[in-house]
C-alpha cells in the first residue's frame, strides 16, 4: 500500500513540476529580429536585421501566461550595404554609440488554446520607451530532432511609428515613418 501511495505522490509531484512555468534562454543564432521601412515616400522599402539578441522568455503553458525580453544590440544592424549600415549606426539615425540596445519586455495576453497569440509590453528605443502590442503568428515547443531537446519557437510582429522614438530621418524628404517589425526567436530551456 505504501509502494502505491508513493507512486501517486511521486506522479502528481512529477505533473506539478511540468506545470511550472519554464524559462527558456533565447538562441542568439536563430533569433533576428527584422525590420522594413519606408525609402524617399513610397521610392522602394528597406529591410534590415539585427544580427546580435539576447533575452529569455518565461511560460507556463497549464496557467496560459508568460514573459518575454528581448534585448538587441543596435550597432549589429545589418541591411546588406556596408555604407548603408555605418550610416543606420551614425547619430543622424540610431547613434549606436550612445544608445546601445534596444529592448522588448512584456507579458503574454492573449492564447489560443495553450498556445500564446499576443504579447503586451514595452519597447524602448534610441533612449525612448513606449507601449507596443505583438502578434504571435506562429507559435510552437518541440523536441528538436538535432539536439533532442525541448525547443519553443515563434513569429511575432508589430508597426510602430519610428518618429515616435526620435528616429525621425528622411522625415523631411517625405520618407514614411512606419516601420514593420519581425521578431523571430527560438529558445530552449534555461539549465
Amino acid at each position: 500500500m505504501n509502494r502505491i501511495i508513493l507512486a501517486a505522490l511521486a506522479a502528481l509531484l512529477g505533473a506539478g513540476a511540468l506545470a511550472a512555468p519554464v524559462t527558456y534562454v533565447l538562441d542568439s543564432k536563430h533569433t533576428y529580429p527584422s525590420f522594413e521601412a519606408d525609402h524617399m515616400g513610397g521610392l522602394s522599402i528597406w529591410r534590415g536585421k539585427f544580427t546580435s539578441t539576447s533575452g529569455k522568455v518565461v511560460y507556463d503553458k497549464a496557467a496560459k501566461s508568460g514573459t518575454i525580453e528581448v534585448m538587441v544590440d543596435i550597432a549589429s544592424v545589418d541591411f546588406g550595404i556596408e555604407k548603408l549600415n555605418t550610416h543606420a549606426k551614425s547619430p543622424e539615425i540610431f547613434d549606436a554609440d550612445k544608445f546601445k540596445t534596444a529592448m522588448y519586455v512584456g507579458k503574454f495576453s492573449k492564447f489560443d488554446g495553450d498556445k500564446p497569440t499576443e504579447i503586451q509590453g514595452k519597447f524602448t528605443l534610441h533612449g525612448v520607451t513606449k507601449p507596443l502590442t505583438l502578434v504571435i503568428k506562429q507559435f510552437l515547443c518541440k523536441e528538436s530532432p538535432m539536439t533532442k531537446k525541448e525547443v519553443c519557437g515563434a513569429d511575432a510582429a508589430a508597426t510602430f511609428n519610428r518618429s515616435d522614438f526620435g528616429v525621425n530621418f528622411g522625415d523631411k524628404y517625405g520618407f514614411n515613418q512606419e516601420v514593420k517589425l519581425q521578431i523571430q526567436v527560438e529558445g530552449s530551456p534555461a539549465t
